[in-house]
């Protein structure tokens, strides 16, 4: 069998080593194969490249935790598999929301499921809140008027009026609320108070703005 020199090796051995953890154990008898042969090869356990992983693993894991202490705690943000959601603590009428929440690189979160409106009521009464503007308002048209999400999609399949919006539809405001009970509730646009923006996932990812960066009102 044709030996390696030990210089070319060891530059063999770097140059794994640098692609990955997960090649340590492979390149650990490889070097040795070309070093020293393959009876003292058979020797390697590899013991110190393990206690790396091991030790990567861990702070792999703890770097982990903290990303979620800083997205659960620091700033507040509650999140589902696709979108991130902010309260943001600044009273605004209806369109300054909107814009609020598009200069964050988001928009006024429209609660288009149960589970989404569940979190984000849950989300206002754990702040201590009673309500928040949400992305949804009355569109209005020669044939009549609807109802649309912040995005423009139309109401379907879903919408959590209280009992009183059901029985007596408020036809004069057609901004809408959220309030702490889950219930969805129609409110003057020109009433200041504060809202909920929404982050899809994907976005972050290719690189929008972190979700609650400062906006300018």
């Amino acid at each position: 069998m044709l030996k390696t020199s030990p210089g070319v090796a060891r530059l063999r051995l770097q140059a794994v080593r640098s692609s990955g953890h997960k090649h340590f154990t492979a390149c650990c008898t490889v070097y040795l194969n070309a070093v020293a042969g393959p009876e003292e090869s058979t020797m390697c356990d590899c013991g110190r490249y393990r206690k790396v992983v091991g030790q990567l693993d861990i702070s792999v894991g703890k770097l982990g935790n903290a990303v979620k202490f800083v997205k659960n705690v620091v700033l507040g943000l509650r999140e589902t598999e696709e979108r991130y959601y902010l309260l943001v603590k600044e009273p605004k009428r209806f369109r300054e929301a909107l814009m609020n929440c598009k200069l964050r690189g988001g928009t006024l979160a429209m609660p288009k499921s149960t589970n989404t409106n569940r979190l984000m009521a849950d989300y206002v009464s754990q702040a201590g809140l009673t309500r928040v503007y949400i992305g949804v308002q009355t569109q209005t048209k020669d044939d009549g008027s609807s109802h649309v999400y912040a995005d423009s999609t139309p109401l379907q399949g879903f919408a959590s009026w209280s009992q009183e919006e059901e029985l007596q539809p408020n036809t004069n405001s057609s901004c809408v609320e959220l309030l702490s009970t889950g219930t969805w509730a129609h409110v003057e646009c020109e009433a200041t108070m504060f809202f909920i923006c929404e982050f899809p996932k994907s976005r972050r990812r290719g690189g929008g703005r972190e979700p609650g960066a400062s906006a300018s009102s």
